[in-house]
């Protein structure tokens, strides 16, 4: 499951989600120019990349855990 959501509709490609998440788990796609999540399973879920967001286009999906 992807825990980093981008709407690329309303992204606009700023990078800042990219020089903020601590994980160095985002990075911009040089051809398209956006932002691509590489590293899914390794995301810290901390919301560093959602709270910077000036276009508000990431969500943080958190996992459902089986209690």
């Amino acid at each position: 499951m992807q825990p980093v959501k981008i709407d690329y509709i309303r992204c606009n490609g700023c990078g800042l989600c990219e020089r903020n998440c601590p994980g160095d788990l985002i990075f911009m796609d040089e051809r398209t120019k956006m932002p691509v999540v590489n590293y899914p399973d390794e995301c810290w879920l901390c919301g560093a990349c959602r709270m910077d967001c000036p276009k508000d286009c990431i969500k943080i999906v958190f996992p459902l855990v089986a209690l």
